[in-house]
C-alpha cells in the first residue's frame, strides 16, 4: 500500500522558501528582514510558523539575531576570513585573481545579456544612473561601492548561483583592500573616466541583450583594471622605496650631527 503524502510542516516551508532568497541572492548578507508581524503578513503565516523558522535559519548560519532585529548572516566570512590572510600574504596571488576574473566574468556577462529579468534590468539601469552620480561628485568610496553593485547585478543577472557566490567572497576580499586599496582606481581622474565608459558601454550591451559585445566589454574591462593595477602597484613600489631612503637618513651618523662639521 502506498504511503500517504505528507506535506512539510508550515515552518520548514517556510525556512525553504527564505533559503531559496539567500541562495539566490535576493537576500543578501547584513540586510535586515522587515518586523516579524509585517514578514508573518508578507509570507501569509501565523508569527509562531515564522519564528520556527526562523530559528531554523539561525541554527544554519543564514540569519542572525540582535537587538534590531533579525539580519543576513555574512555566511561566507568562515570562507572569506582564511582566504584573506592566505592572499594577502602570497605576491602571486594578485596575479591569479585577474586571471580567474578573465576567465569568467566574460561569460557572466555573456549569460546575463541572455538571461537579465526585468527586475535585474531595471537594477542594473539604476546602477548605472547611479555610477554617472558617483562619478560627478568625485567621491572615490561611492565610485568603488558603485562598481562592486554592477558587478553584483551582472552575476545576479547571469543566474548562475556558483558564479554569483565567488564573486560575493572576493567582492569581501576587496573591501578590506586585499590585492589592492580598490578605491585606489577612483583617486586617478584618467582610471575614472575610463572605468565609468567601460561601465555604460558593459551595461548597455547587456540591457540590448548582444551577448557578443557584453562579453567583449567585459574583457576588455577587466584587461584594462589589470593593466591599471600592476601600474598603482609599481607606483606605490617606487614611492615606498623613496621613503625608505629618505628615512635611512635618520640612522646614518653626519659630521654635523656628530660635531665635526667645519667652523
Amino acid at each position: 500500500m502506498p504511503e500517504p503524502i505528507r506535506t512539510p510542516p508550515l515552518a520548514s516551508a517556510v525556512a525553504s522558501h527564505l533559503e531559496e532568497l539567500i541562495l539566490e541572492g535576493a537576500l543578501r548578507p547584513g540586510e535586515r528582514l522587515a518586523a516579524e508581524r509585517e514578514l508573518a503578513e508578507a509570507l501569509g503565516v501565523s508569527r509562531p510558523s515564522l519564528r520556527e523558522a526562523l530559528v531554523m535559519l539561525e541554527r544554519k548560519g543564514l540569519l542572525a539575531g540582535s537587538r534590531n532585529g533579525t539580519v543576513v548572516a555574512d555566511f561566507l566570512a568562515p570562507l572569506s576570513g582564511p582566504l584573506e590572510g592566505l592572499f594577502g600574504r602570497n605576491s602571486r596571488a594578485a596575479g591569479d585573481y585577474f586571471e580567474y576574473r578573465r576567465l569568467i566574468e566574460p561569460e557572466a556577462a555573456v549569460l546575463a545579456a541572455r538571461r537579465i529579468t526585468p527586475p535585474e534590468r531595471m537594477a542594473l539601469e539604476e546602477c548605472l544612473v547611479a555610477m554617472k552620480a558617483a562619478h560627478a561628485r568625485a567621491v572615490p568610496a561611492e565610485e568603488a561601492a558603485e562598481d562592486l553593485r554592477l558587478h553584483q547585478i551582472v552575476h545576479e543577472a547571469a543566474h548562475n548561483l556558483v558564479m554569483l557566490h565567488v564573486l560575493r567572497v572576493f567582492s569581501g576580499l576587496l573591501k578590506r583592500g586585499i590585492f589592492l586599496s580598490h578605491e585606489q582606481y577612483w583617486q586617478r581622474d584618467a582610471l575614472r573616466a575610463a572605468i565609468l565608459e567601460q561601465h555604460q558601454a558593459l551595461g548597455d550591451a547587456i540591457l540590448r541583450g548582444d551577448a557578443g559585445v557584453a562579453g567583449e566589454a567585459m574583457r576588455a574591462h577587466i584587461a584594462f583594471t589589470e593593466t591599471a593595477f600592476h601600474e598603482l602597484r609599481r607606483e606605490a613600489s617606487r614611492l615606498s622605496e623613496t621613503l625608505r631612503k629618505r628615512d635611512v637618513r635618520a640612522l646614518v651618523s653626519t659630521p654635523a650631527r656628530r660635531g665635526g662639521g667645519m667652523a
